[in-house]
């Protein structure tokens, strides 16, 4: 049984499986490796097979802010709009891990949304669970002081990663939650205080 029946089984009908299976691209990409970028064209979705992969936006003065995770068997509903109005992407998708992607080629996507009830309904919650993690993080930049959102951050990475220790840098957080490592140091130290993690040498353990 291949990678993509493995994941989709049970989810999609067989018979989409099976073309997905025959058209998809299988590639692997290293922790890191950039997916999809910035004002790229997309003319493949992705599927992810396996690993996690982060989502970036750009702000006004350049800075990146993690937006949301993609996790086994979701895809990334903003590629799916470039693929089908096909516009330039507005987001940087990363491999968070070592991830295998299915890559299908976008001239598949509506044919199966009007073949196929599964594909509709995946596609569908796909956009819901998108927009509802997109919300959560408006919320959090409008509503949540600057430490809630770390916490929030390290507990949500620990989860993905199912993993309490995290190799991480101070200014990778700043990077991903678009402020400065000043402010990540300082605060990451008053939670260590609170006893929520401890602080190790480019690594972080959480506590809570």
């Amino acid at each position: 049984m291949s990678l993509i029946h493995k994941t989709f089984a049970g989810l999609l009908e067989p018979a989409l499986i099976e073309e997905i299976d025959q058209v998809a691209t299988l590639k692997v990409f290293q922790e890191g490796d950039v997916i999809v970028d910035f004002g790229q064209y997309v003319k493949m979705m992705p599927l992810l097979l396996q690993g996690a992969i982060k989502i970036m936006r750009l702000d006004e003065t350049e800075g990146e802010l993690l937006l949301y995770y993609l996790e086994k068997g979701e895809t990334c509903t903003m590629s799916i709009a470039c693929c089908v109005g096909d516009k330039k992407s507005e987001i940087r998708a990363l491999a968070e891990t070592e991830s295998t992607v299915a890559m299908v080629p976008n001239m598949y996507l509506n044919t199966w949304l009007s073949k196929y009830a599964s594909w509709r309904n995946f596609i569908m919650n796909s956009y819901a669970e998108r927009m509802n993690e997109m919300l959560q993080a408006v919320d959090s930049l409008a509503f949540s002081n600057m430490e809630e959102r770390i916490e929030s951050y390290l507990v949500e990475k620990a989860k993905l990663l199912d993993d309490r220790i995290l190799t991480l840098t101070h200014q990778q957080i700043a990077t991903e939650l678009n402020t400065s490592r000043v402010v990540v140091s300082r605060l990451l130290k008053k939670l260590e205080n609170e006893h929520k993690i401890v602080l190790l040498r480019n690594e972080i353990r959480v506590l809570v």
